[in-house]
């Protein structure tokens, strides 16, 4: 019988069905859903009292104070979620200690840059300066894109490549921050595909463990920013999302021989990097400067303008990313059946934190605010720079361009 099991947990792509780590991914991916879906409420309640909030003005269209610090929620599950499983497993935490901690401290650094900037502001060098040094922890403890060729210029070029991964990333999830549930979901699929991948290599025992927490914890989230939502993540949520995805995306995973080496793990962050990219272009194109020229000329923008609300533009974008993270899965030499239970798995959690939230909706008169306008997308020094999230409410009438 326990033969059976094993071989069933090596088909799904259980590296190691024999030992018990398995379990304990498991029970930290519970444990950060369940603490962001009792813990965000509260954080939004106090966010409220205390005056943490996107206030109404006549660049935004919510209509109340919206609470902005969602992602001291996303954090703390996490966190919760990391301390049980040391308590659980501490011989298996110990493996990988030293990432874990690096990556926790360098999402930290951002966590608090980000939250400070959403109430009062920081300038952009700044918050670049902090992304930089978090960044370079990662690289100190090993986490790194490798590079086989270079000669004595190796290391600076993988330093190099390094740096530019987890600033853009980090910086391109909290531009697709536009939109309710939006950058949630997206860190969720990306979150549960990254999973899927390191499950089934002993070498990525971090990743797994962090991305379990993670996936959980906007999972839990989102139960909450579905359109219409009650809360957003802010700036501290998504540069937190985001660092930790680019961190777990890379490691152990990447050497690059050549570019293509690159490949499964763009298409894992598809989305966001298109969303940057195709606005960067597109302002360029225009004569204007691409990194402070505020607009509304993402693709969220450009779904809404088109005439989708915001519910249904967050469920094309998520399709989206599900798409790409399919591809990079099959890519990276997952089989047909680990492929379709990772994506089964994903669309019913999805589908039953989807229902909850509408099937809420429905049983009566609800004090929920949607996002504010798009108009206050102020672009920093780069979009790899400041980028703070630039909210819409469900099918606006967007200004024009320009």
């Amino acid at each position: 019988m326990l033969d059976h099991i094993a071989d069933l947990l090596k088909a799904l792509g259980i590296a190691a069905p024999g030992r018990l780590g398995w379990v304990t991914v498991i029970l930290t991916f519970v444990i950060a859903v369940l603490a962001a879906w009792g813990l965000t409420p509260r954080v939004r309640v106090f966010c409220l009292r205390v005056g943490w909030a996107d206030e109404p003005s006549p660049r935004r269209l919510n209509r109340e104070p919206l609470p902005n610090a969602g992602g001291l929620a996303i954090y703390a599950s996490v966190i919760l979620a990391l301390v049980i499983a040391t308590l659980l497993r501490p011989i298996l935490i110990s493996e990988v200690q030293i990432q874990l901690l690096a990556m926790l401290l360098g999402g930290s650094f951002l966590l608090i840059t980000g939250f400070i900037d959403d109430q009062y502001g920081l300038p952009p060098a700044l918050k670049l300066a902090v992304q930089v040094v978090a960044a370079l922890l990662l690289v100190s403890v090993g986490i790194r894109i490798g590079f086989a060729d270079g000669g004595s210029w190796a290391t600076a070029i993988s330093i190099l490549i390094t740096l530019a991964w987890l600033i853009g990333i980090t910086n391109a999830i909290n531009l697709v921050d536009g939109v309710d549930g939006l950058a949630g979901g997206v860190g969720f699929i990306t979150g549960m595909s990254l999973l899927a991948v390191s499950a089934q290599n002993k070498a990525t025992a971090a990743a797994t463990l962090v991305l379990a927490a993670l996936a959980g914890a906007a999972l839990g989230f989102l139960r909450h920013n579905f359109p219409p939502s009650r809360i957003i993540m802010g700036d501290s949520g998504a540069y937190f999302l985001g660092f930790v995805l680019a961190a777990t995306s890379i490691l152990g995973q990447v050497k690059i021989t050549t570019v293509f080496a690159l490949v499964p793990t763009v298409l894992f962050l598809f989305l966001p990097l298109l969303d940057t990219a195709q606005v960067f272009l597109r302002r360029l194109f225009k004569r204007k400067n691409p990194l402070s020229s505020p607009g509304t000329d993402h693709l969220h923008h450009r779904l809404l303008a088109t005439g989708f609300s915001q519910l249904r533009t967050t469920l094309i974008l998520w399709a989206v990313t599900m798409v790409a993270n399919i591809v990079a899965m099959a890519i990276q030499g997952m089989s047909g059946l680990q492929i379709s239970i990772t994506v089964i798995a994903i669309v019913a959690l999805l589908g039953f934190t989807v229902w909850r939230r509408r099937r809420t909706l429905g049983k009566g008169p609800s004090a929920v605010t949607s996002r504010s306008a798009g108009a206050n997308d102020e672009d920093g020094v780069a979009a790899a720079v400041s980028c703070p999230s630039d909210p819409t409410k469900d099918g606006p009438s967007l200004p024009p361009e320009g």
